[in-house]
């Protein structure tokens, strides 16, 4: 009947992790291979580098669930022992290699570093409804599980764990938008202020702290709303019949190399030639 009541309708909101929207942003096709299609396509082998990566958060998570008298150097090594897998090495002896280096790490991170805090959260699972402009409504639901979170004088810390080859750095730690994103969701579920970022390297020992304000935690919130709504768009599109090549094309570059979904992408194949499953770990 055209009759307006004044009643607002119920506003969408999607909801995204930090994952989700890093992946549309590097390429579409990935996303959509990854997250909508089903069953899901072929995908390559594990990775060394992911396999070790995974092992030593196991191995902290696991530390910091002990009491605090028993977060010593010589139970981290036995729990990286405990959590080992040796899928995607070379071989058992560079599994080996890597083991003992992985070990090697957890020690001297444990030693370097005080370990008898207990963290508000380990892999805990914040969710927050957000928008990047104050005072309005929610636009998104940002989502998603930090490898550990503290409290400090107050305020919450953000933790991520990195066993990468290069040390990051404070730009970097700034610039994460998973960072920034966990920093507003963790500030939201657990009601506690959050603004310090950080990225501890296990290889090289040193720590990226960043100190986020609330103009630099707006302009990630914004450029996440932006690649959100263009993720709902092209689904939405897709779900309507659109062609999926168009609404989520490749985007190819050097990362095609080592794309897990590089067996079901022909574009990926001809870019970059496939790097093996152990070429991405720490010198």
């Amino acid at each position: 009947m055209g009759f307006d009541f004044g009643v607002a309708q119920p506003v969408r909101l999607t909801k995204v992790s930090p994952a989700r929207l890093a992946t549309f942003d590097d390429c579409p096709r990935r996303y959509r291979l990854a997250y909508l299609q089903r069953p899901t396509p072929q995908r390559t082998g594990p990775w060394a580098h992911s396999t070790l990566g995974a092992v030593v958060h196991n191995a902290l998570r696991a530390l910091f669930d002990l009491p605090v008298l028993k977060r010593v150097p010589q139970k981290a090594v036995a729990l990286v022992a405990e959590y080992w897998k040796d899928a995607g090495f070379e071989d058992a002896e560079q599994a080996a290699r890597y083991r003992s280096r992985a070990k090697g790490w957890v020690a001297e991170y444990v030693e370097d570093n005080d370990v008898t805090h207990d963290p508000v959260g380990l892999e805990r699972w914040v969710s927050a409804p957000v928008n990047s402009t104050p005072g309005e409504r929610p636009s998104m639901i940002i989502e998603g599980r930090a490898d550990r979170i503290d409290q400090r004088d107050g305020e919450l810390v953000v933790v991520d764990y990195k066993t990468g080859r290069r040390a990051p750095d404070e730009y970097e730690a700034r610039a994460s938008q998973a960072l920034a994103l966990y920093a507003v969701a963790s500030a939201r579920t657990l009601r506690t202020p959050c603004t310090t970022v950080e990225l501890h390297h296990l290889p090289s020992g040193t720590i990226a702290a960043a100190e986020h304000t609330p103009e630099s935690l707006r302009r990630h919130l914004q450029r996440a709303e932006e690649t959100a709504g263009d993720l709902r768009l092209a689904t939405d599109t897709l779900n309507a019949g659109g062609d999926e090549d168009v609404l989520f094309p490749p985007r190819p570059d050097r990362r095609c190399a080592w794309c897990d979904f590089r067996p079901s992408c022909a574009v990926g194949q001809e870019t970059a030639p496939q790097m093996q499953p152990w070429d991405l770990l720490a010198p």
